[in-house]
């Protein structure tokens, strides 16, 4: 049980590490340079983006702030109506709200938030630039 449990954690680690990245058009240049050059291209563009003071990761404690913050009032709503069920409002509002602040927690830790647009647009023109045509980001 304990190696699944790590098992588990490794995996959502991993997970949560894993940021957006720029989807390519296959174009010729595309085909032409091959997996190993794409993904080179891409980290060295990404490198250049935060050397130049675009950072993916900006603002990343004000969103978890958040998401722990709306998780603990949904759960607080959630308990509160079930608590008011069996006529403990309180107490299930209060074990709706620890719930749920703990799932927002987790949520915002191992989400992966959208790049800054000055990020995007840095990594895709330097793409562009590179003979790619960035479609987009996922």
């Amino acid at each position: 049980m304990k190696k699944q449990a790590v098992g588990l954690l490794i995996l959502l680690g991993l997970v949560g590490c894993s940021g957006p990245r720029p989807i390519l058009y296959p174009n010729a240049h595309f085909e032409a340079v091959g997996s190993d050059t794409v993904q080179r291209d891409i980290a060295e563009c990404r490198n250049m983006a935060e050397a130049a003071g675009a950072t993916p990761e900006r603002g990343k404690g004000g969103k978890i702030a958040g998401s722990t913050v709306a998780g603990a009032g949904v759960g607080a709503a959630g308990g509160a109506v079930g608590g008011a069920v069996v006529g403990a409002a309180g107490s299930g509002s209060a074990i709706g709200a620890a719930s749920g602040a703990t799932m927002g927690l987790l949520r915002g830790l191992f989400s992966s938030p959208r790049p800054s647009q000055a990020y995007i647009h840095f990594v895709d023109r330097c793409l562009k630039e590179r003979g790619y045509e960035p479609m987009g980001w996922e």
